[in-house]
């Protein structure tokens, strides 16, 4: 038998960010998982069992820091690693996500966005392989 299929949920309220990632990693031979927000995404780590979040920082209802937070501080969940996506680096001075946010919640890694692809790949693989 083969060997399962890495399962990384990833989390964004944009279709396009969520279509694009997905067309990055499934070539790869990752299975991908989407929800399009955090409130979403808490009930799909219980039912799908993630090898890996990508979880994008701006989000209504629960953003990607409260949602990382929730994830990080669940005995089900806290030990899948979280990656959150944000495009707030650029913009830092306009956003109410500051930066020490990104820094204090408790992700282990982020990437900023737009996602390069290489860097996508990069990061899934250092976490999943």
């Amino acid at each position: 038998m083969g060997e399962a299929k890495k399962k990384v949920l990833v989390v964004d309220d944009d279709q396009d960010d969520l279509k694009m990632i997905s067309m990055i990693l499934e070539p790869e031979g990752y299975e991908v998982v989407t929800a399009e927000n955090g409130v979403e995404a808490l009930k799909k780590v219980e039912s799908e069992d993630p090898d890996l979040v990508l979880l994008d920082v701006m989000m209504p209802e629960l953003d990607g820091f409260a949602a990382c937070d929730k994830l990080k501080s669940s005995p089900e969940s806290q030990g899948v690693p979280v990656v959150l996506l944000t495009g707030v680096a650029k913009q830092i001075t306009k956003s109410k996500y500051p930066i020490d946010g990104v820094l204090r919640a408790q992700a282990e890694e982020y990437l900023e966005k737009p996602v390069d692809p290489e860097e996508l790949l990069r990061v899934v693989a250092s976490f999943l392989s």
